[in-house]
């Protein structure tokens, strides 16, 4: 294994194992992806013929080509693109091209040249100081498939050999290689988008930009993601450490690009939006359940009936006391709240009074699912794993029996609330144009998969 190798293969070894904070996400971008891409930006700017139209224009520092003059590009073809990955390297580029040249000879008369040309480029694929994938131009040959001359009939062969060495050899060079440079550029700035700002709501910012270097392998390139997330005060929150982290990646799909989001990423997702699930609620929340007033408490745990104020209104104060913590499996996603339900006996004539805190675990099953180039999480209430008094002004008591009526509360009135905030969904890596409305969405351990055909239309 060459050094090169092996200092890849150590930087990832090192990210995957734990040796330092891994990626909140992983793109791992599909041939096919990249082709799309590349055949866009020289269909949407058309590259080569503005550099023909370039090329045609008289510049005063220019050498005049001899044996030709007015010499003019017309009848560009759409150019047929083939696009190899070099591992380790970037990307190979060959593109075909046809198109035909005319000028004047130094004898008069008009000259017409069709032709078709192969046109090879590599090109680098690396990180700049921003954390943004840059590709750049190394080297670029033209070599000449075919060619079918028109010139004037007192032209001899030997004057139509001179006009081809002379000036294919010097125009197609400066012609088609800047049009390499031109389309990378257009590709980059496709890359750029990924490191915008992204508003996550009210609660605060998103930002994706590269973790490591870009990865090339023969079939797809790889590009570990940091995730930078933002309250609304500007504080950063960083990946929970002491979770699980995405250990290993799973199988990527042949004709597709992948979009890997770790379950530390969607915690800390969810630990921005925390504050959005703040709720009191009320008797006219829960319609449907038995009314929420003091009596009700008092039947439901008779030890503190006598100390109540009788018939009534109650609210509970529901709080997130810790992050939420997503958790993935093949089989499985499930959201853990932790929160905090603040009783009140709120009586009319005077201030409301704190009876008591119950601390809650809840265990929510989550659905995912792609709307608007977001992710959407839509949760459901599975259990209350946990449900202990904290804090209260009655004295100790059983609070058990509150745990059934709580859950049919948090089922009714809360969980619905989370499901409005996280309506807005999470926004996904804005890159080379990849529509992930026709993902495929599945599980793998600690991670969220979503594979998008690579094909785009």
């Amino acid at each position: 294994m060459s050094r090169v190798w092996c200092i890849l293969f150590l930087g990832s070894w090192l990210v995957w194992s734990g040796g330092a904070a891994g990626p909140g996400a992983v793109v791992r971008i599909d041939l096919g992806t990249i082709d799309h891409a590349v055949s866009t930006a020289l269909n949407e700017s058309d590259v080569l013929q503005k550099m023909a139209e370039e090329a045609a224009k008289k510049k005063a520092n220019a050498k005049p080509i001899k044996g030709v003059s007015g010499l003019k590009v017309k009848d560009l073809h759409p150019p047929v693109i083939s696009l190899m990955l070099s591992p380790g390297l970037g990307l190979f580029m060959a593109v075909l091209i046809q198109m035909t040249i005319t000028g004047k000879s130094f004898i008069g008369g008009n000259m017409e040249i069709a032709l078709a040309a192969n046109l090879t480029a590599s090109s680098l694929l690396w990180q700049d100081a921003a954390g943004i994938p840059r590709f750049s131009s190394r080297n670029c040959h033209i070599a000449l498939v075919s060619i079918k001359t028109k010139v004037p009939s007192s032209v001899l062969p030997k004057v139509t050999s001179k006009f081809l060495d002379s000036t294919l050899q010097k125009v197609l060079p400066c012609l088609l290689c800047p049009a390499v440079d031109a389309v990378l550029n257009l590709v980059n700035a496709k890359f750029t988008t990924m490191t915008s700002e992204i508003p996550l709501g009210t609660a605060g910012t998103l930002q994706y930009a590269l973790l490591n270097p870009p990865l090339t392998s023969e079939t797809f390139i790889e590009l570990d993601l940091k995730t930078v997330l933002h309250q609304k005060e500007g504080k950063e929150v960083g990946l929970p450490m002491e979770r699980s982290s995405l250990a290993s990646l799973p199988p990527k799909r042949d004709a597709a690009t992948q979009l890997v989001l770790s379950a530390n990423f969607l915690s800390a997702e969810l630990s921005i939006l925390q504050t959005s699930f703040n709720l009191e609620i009320s008797n006219s929340m829960v319609l449907g359940l038995p009314p929420l007033v003091t009596t009700m408490l008092g039947a439901l745990i008779p030890k503190i009936s006598r100390v109540l104020p009788p018939s009534q209104p109650v609210v509970i104060e529901m709080r997130e006391a810790k992050a939420p913590v997503v958790t993935i499996t093949p089989d499985k996603s499930l959201v853990q709240l932790f929160s905090t339900a603040e009783f009140w006996v709120s009586p009319s004539d005077s201030a409301p009074d704190s009876l008591f805190v119950l601390d809650i675990h809840s265990n929510l099953e989550v659905q995912f699912a792609i709307a608007e180039e977001k992710l959407r999480l839509s949760l459901a209430l599975q259990s209350l794993s946990w449900v202990a008094l904290a804090s209260s002004s009655l004295g100790t008591f059983d609070e058990l029996p509150l745990k059934g009526v709580l859950a049919d509360i948090i089922h009714v009135a809360y969980v619905p609330l989370i499901n409005r905030v996280l309506w807005g969904g999470i926004p996904l890596p804005d890159l080379l144009g990849i529509t992930y409305q026709r993902a495929n969405i599945s599980r793998f351990e600690n991670a969220l998969v979503l594979d998008v055909p690579a094909t785009q239309t």
